[in-house]
């Protein structure tokens, strides 16, 4: 009778917890309603990336492509996402040229990798691509220098992971 008596309570208890979830708060069923606490890639816009930097820079990355034999095309532009400097290494396709500038530009004005757009659509948010200046593609990186953007580095030629990487080789010559 006791054991009978406990079983009792136990069921009704777990029945309270399970009713209790159902008028929990639930997280949002469309991540895009998620509002979080801060503004993401809040990098405050610093002064432009000088002409020597940005060359510095893309020449770190070009060393890095060559080295693994990959034929593409690499920019920088300023903070304000204005063009400061395009290196196109010989045999490289010619549609990169825009590309390397597209993705440059687009790390800049939204301050964002563009591998995180590619992700996006992978995921299916395609509103993303809706967005002025988008390009949905690994190889763009902002440049950061003391907490501010002053820039942001684009490749293209490759695929959009070996793009990435020289980007990255590029980033690495900044600090």
């Amino acid at each position: 009778m006791i054991l009978k008596t406990v079983s009792g309570i136990a069921a009704f208890a777990a029945a309270l917890v399970v009713a209790g979830a159902g008028f929990a708060q639930q997280p949002p069923a469309n991540p895009l309603d998620v509002v979080p606490d801060k503004m993401p890639f809040d990098i405050p816009y610093g002064p432009a990336i000088s002409l020597e930097r940005a060359d510095a820079i893309l020449a770190a990355a070009l060393a890095d492509a060559k080295k693994r034999d990959w034929k593409l095309i690499c920019s920088v532009v300023d903070s304000g996402g204005a063009l400061v400097s395009l290196k196109r290494m010989d045999g490289a396709q010619l549609a990169s040229i825009v590309i390397a500038e597209h993705k440059a530009r687009a790390a800049a004005k939204f301050r964002r990798e563009t591998k995180l757009f590619e992700n996006a659509v992978q995921n299916n948010i395609h509103y993303i691509l809706s967005l002025d200046d988008v390009i949905a593609s690994r190889g763009g990186i902002p440049l950061v220098d003391g907490g501010k953007l002053i820039g942001a580095i684009g490749c293209s030629g490759g695929t959009s992971s070996q793009d990435e990487v020289v980007a990255k080789a590029g980033v690495a010559a900044l600090k």
